[in-house]
């Protein structure tokens, strides 16, 4: 009998415009339980960067944790990043959202020249090293770029995107939402999700691609 396969699942907030997206985070739990496999969340335990009014889109002069806000996605079943131990998952993924390019690094406000949580940077180098997949979707594949260099990554056609993971040495390739990016060196898989116009139901099967590839290279 075939044992299941475990995902970790690294959140950076709830909400897409200072957390993770929620439609493509809980796309990917819903995609990886479809998949008869299971998951565990992981966030950092540290203060957001912002927080941002959802109905208006305006900062809000208060400050929120990032675990405690991703624990609101999870029915509060999420663990501080710093326990996440690679060896004992089969791949790990990445959902977007802006908290990835705030939260997780500082890409929404430095660009190529952004830094890399310490935390983030060691959890995917240490997945690398242990040769289990990963899994990036929407902005999360710059992040990755930033970790792993030359890695060959999608999202989707933004120009200006496109640029700073080329300044930051990636290579991109342009991808709709039908397709992933899978990179074989580092056995990374990418897709661009809601960095296109997209639908819920596009989605629901981009994060079901990105499952099914990942357990295709375990």
């Amino acid at each position: 009998m075939n044992k299941q396969k475990r995902f970790a699942v690294i959140l950076s907030g709830c909400g897409v415009y200072d957390g993770a997206e929620i439609h493509e985070a809980t796309l990917t739990l819903l995609a990886i339980s479809k998949a008869s496999a299971s998951y565990e969340c992981f966030a950092p335990d540290k203060e957001q960067a912002q927080v941002i009014n959802h109905l208006n889109g305006k900062t809000m002069d208060e400050t929120r944790n990032v675990l405690v806000e991703a624990a609101r996605i999870t029915r509060g079943k999420i663990k501080p990043l710093n326990l996440f131990e690679p060896e004992t998952f089969d791949a790990v993924i990445f959902p977007g959202g802006f908290g990835v390019a705030k939260n997780l690094c500082t890409l929404a406000f430095e660009g190529s020249e952004c830094t890399v949580d310490p935390e983030v940077e060691l959890a995917v180098i240490a997945s690398v090293e242990a040769s289990i997949p990963i899994g990036a979707l929407c902005i999360a594949p710059a992040l990755i770029v930033k970790i792993l260099p030359g890695a060959e990554v999608t999202i989707g056609n933004d120009p200006e995107t496109i640029r700073v993971i080329e300044k930051m040495g990636g290579i991109h390739h342009q991808a709709d939402l039908s397709h992933v990016v899978v990179d074989p060196k580092y056995k990374l898989v990418t897709t661009p999700c809601y960095m296109l116009d997209a639908h819920i139901i596009e989605i629901a099967d981009a994060t079901q691609m990105v499952v099914n590839e990942l357990i295709r290279l375990m």
